[in-house]
């Protein structure tokens, strides 16, 4: 079967304390951080045991907190991404982390989702990690949290990088009626699909592949239909992922995160991000 695994370890710090985060208050001690590393081997170990089972699976890792600077994870990029039987492999990351390593990586399958922090990171620096990226050919698209605070660091940022790279925008859901008409313009014009990401989209009972071809791995092995969901169907170690896979309607009154909605089907998503939704990379209009 063709599978989306994303994969979420123990991690739960951040080299960044961003505000608006609740990751970055937090600080992860010497057991955690060997208790997430043990995870990731565990699942790049049973991704490596599925070649020649028929499986084509493609890989996002989405920690709750920076794993590029731990070793772990750029050892598990690199390797996931030379296996045949792996069509994606790809992580969220702040880009802080040294690039040395990347020149290993497949970069027909190796792809990151980045996502800037005004204020953490100086301009210049941040561009200059994603020019790296670039330099190797490793696909990536650029994003921000949309506060009103970042609006100028985004359009900078949107003006310094390549015209082929995508930049997205997080629109900042935490207060009600946050942008005027102007800031809903503006984030328009540096993200062309800004307004997809602004609003929830109804969702209970509604077809998602979530549950059927997509699956929300915890660092232990328990699958989720998807995060915001809590219901464990299944142990990805121990059922496989055809004892787990079936049509599962949504439970949630709404879903109002990308990796969520992204897989609900009566959306038209798929014409716009094709094969690179997981690292989030559209068609440029």
């Amino acid at each position: 079967m063709k599978a989306t695994l994303y994969f979420r370890g123990s991690l739960s710090s951040c080299n960044y304390d961003c505000p608006y985060c609740p990751f970055s208050k937090n600080t992860d001690s010497q057991e955690s951080l060997l208790k997430d590393r043990l995870q990731v081997q565990t699942f790049v170990d049973w991704v490596e045991e599925q070649e020649g089972s028929g499986h084509r699976l493609s890989v996002f890792f989405n920690p709750y907190g920076e794993g590029l600077t731990h070793r772990w994870y750029r050892e598990a990029l690199v390797k996931l991404s030379h296996m045949q039987h792996v069509d994606k492999v790809a992580i969220q990351t702040n880009l802080s982390a040294k690039l040395d390593w990347i020149g290993d990586l497949n970069p027909a399958t190796a792809a990151f989702w980045v996502t800037y922090h005004p204020g953490q990171t100086e301009e210049e620096r941040f561009l200059q990690q994603c020019l790296k990226l670039y330099g190797q050919q490793i696909l990536f698209s650029v994003g921000c949290v949309g506060v009103k605070s970042a609006f100028n660091s985004m359009a900078s940022i949107r003006k310094a990088l390549p015209d082929d790279v995508y930049m997205w925008v997080n629109a900042y859901k935490d207060r009600p009626d946050y942008y005027s008409a102007e800031d809903t313009a503006f984030l328009s014009r540096v993200d062309p699909y800004f307004g997809l990401n602004a609003k929830d989209y109804d969702s209970m009972g509604k077809p998602c592949s979530t549950g059927q071809s997509v699956f929300y791995v915890q660092g232990d092995g328990r699958v989720k239909r998807c995060y915001k969901d809590r219901q464990v169907i299944g142990n990805l170690y121990k059922d496989g992922l055809e004892e787990i896979c079936r049509e599962r309607p949504c439970r949630m009154r709404q879903c109002d995160c990308y990796i969520g909605y992204i897989h609900m089907e009566e959306q038209q998503f798929a014409s716009i991000y094709g094969e690179r939704v997981l690292e989030r990379i559209a068609k440029i209009p």
